[in-house]
């Protein structure tokens, strides 16, 4: 931890060098967060600036990044993976990732895999930027940014709790007056959703009856005497403790009845980050449901919004965003439905969906993770996704921590097996993204099927 301090110190100092810079960052929710993170972190220090959002970084995107002619060049949630190409690029360069880095480490990379902390969950993105700003300035109340972030990344999905250097960048937060924490329900929508839907669209365990039932999550509720509306509709934050109480009682008496493995039980609850400054009741109060925000913004080519939002921007970037969230759920809808309708293929060691053009590239990776809880997919083999994109197809794999603790490592494989069919790849153990041409589909997935299995030999 001290010596990745001391670097984020170098490369702090480093950036005050220069009078410009661009920076460069992943479409995603951590990606967003990280740049807004820098940005803010640069205007306070009087160092003029340009964004550059990408869905991946490759020699095209990089030949435009040297074209910009900027001083400088800060890598938000990206680069670790690029290394040789930006070196020969001859550029000032300031890398800020949490991907398994390739290649020879530049000189300003700061990385948590370099000093022996797990990018995957112990370090987000945001979470290495914010430690970046913070040797720039009194950038503290920055930390419910890198939160955000964090969250985005799922990195508190496995322990229901942000840990390691994340948990000290909560900290900070908490500190800071930015942000509080507290043992919650963690289905997705505590501040926006009535309590029917929040239960109707918990997927993660998938409960009998109550998930993708609105008959059967409004009957729960009136069994346990719990009003559906009073002024309005109720959400979950209008509850009182006891109902909170028993609706998580019978949910896990519900899971355990249905024979749910109890690590998937236990998940229903957990840690949730609250935003203090923002607006009970919307969106950018909790971390998940902001994070989720964020994403359907970039994600459809608007990351200025999202970047506006991270910076302090509410009215009307707010509610453009609001609006691409709405078409954001019925797409992540619309996705789950091809694969439940066209299902799963599977092969020895992997299984694998192929969307054509029928769910964005942007998303397929998204829609990957949650194909995880439908029936038919097997928890016991990583899921691999492939949808049609401009220039080639675009593959999502995603993994679990039990596949992990048996040697996954979904970025070794993708990036290999996508450089056998003259493609690219990384991104982390348990969740990798690659980039091949069309009509290398199924040799790369022969290929990328051994090398899974010689993994988890």
């Amino acid at each position: 931890m001290n010596q990745m301090l001391k670097k984020a110190a170098e490369c702090a100092e480093t950036i005050k060098k220069y009078g410009e810079a661009v920076v460069v960052s992943h479409i995603d929710a951590d990606g967003l967060t990280a740049a807004g993170i820098m940005c803010m972190a640069l205007e306070r220090e009087g160092i003029d600036y340009t964004t550059k959002f990408l869905k991946k970084l490759d020699a095209t995107a990089l030949n435009e990044i040297a074209d910009i002619g900027r001083e400088l060049v800060i890598f938000t949630d990206l680069g670790a993976t690029m290394q040789e190409e930006i070196d020969a690029l001859n550029l000032n360069v300031i890398i800020s990732d949490h991907h398994q880095p390739v290649g020879a480490t530049l000189e300003h990379h700061l990385n948590p895999h370099l000093f022996g902390i797990n990018g995957t969950n112990e370090l987000s993105g945001s979470g290495t930027t914010y430690l970046l700003a913070k040797e720039l300035g009194p950038n503290i109340d920055l930390a419910g940014l890198a939160v955000v972030g964090a969250v985005g990344d799922m990195q508190d999905a496995k322990t229901g709790r942000l840990i390691g250097m994340n948990r000290h960048i909560m900290q900070d937060g908490v500190d800071a007056g930015i942000i509080s924490v507290e043992t919650d329900i963690r289905l997705f929508g505590r501040q926006t959703r009535p309590v029917y839907k929040l239960l109707e669209y918990c997927s993660d365990p998938y409960i009998p009856g109550v998930t993708a039932n609105e008959a059967g999550c409004i009957e729960f509720l009136r069994e346990l005497d719990i009003p559906l509306k009073d002024f309005g509709w109720r959400h979950w934050i209008h509850l009182d403790r006891d109902e909170k109480q028993r609706i998580v009682s019978k949910l896990m008496r519900l899971c355990m009845e249905s024979g749910i493995q109890p690590y998937k039980v236990e998940r229903i609850v957990g840690e949730v980050y609250t935003l203090q400054r923002e607006q009970e009741g919307t969106e950018l109060r909790d971390a998940s449901e902001y994070s989720t925000l964020l994403n359907a913004t970039a994600r459809y080519g608007h990351a200025d919004i999202g970047l506006n939002i991270c910076l302090g921007g509410r009215e009307n970037s707010y509610a453009l965003a609001r609006d691409l969230l709405l078409q954001h759920r019925r797409n992540l809808l619309d996705g789950l439905h091809f694969v439940k309708e066209t299902g799963v293929t599977t092969m020895k060691h992997l299984q694998y969906f192929h969307a054509g053009d029928n769910i964005q590239d942007t998303i397929i990776g998204i829609v990957a993770g949650m194909s995880a809880s439908i029936e038919g997919v097997n928890r016991r083999m990583p899921i691999i996704a492939l949808a049609d994109a401009e220039d080639g197809i675009k593959i999502s794999a995603r993994g679990t921590h039990d596949l992990i603790q048996l040697g996954l490592n979904l970025a070794v494989a993708l990036r290999e097996s996508a450089e056998q069919v003259g493609g690219t790849g990384g991104g982390h153990d348990i969740a990798a993204g690659a980039t091949i041409p069309k009509g290398e589909e199924k040799r790369f997935l022969a290929i990328l099927d051994t090398k899974i299995g010689m993994q988890l030999k």
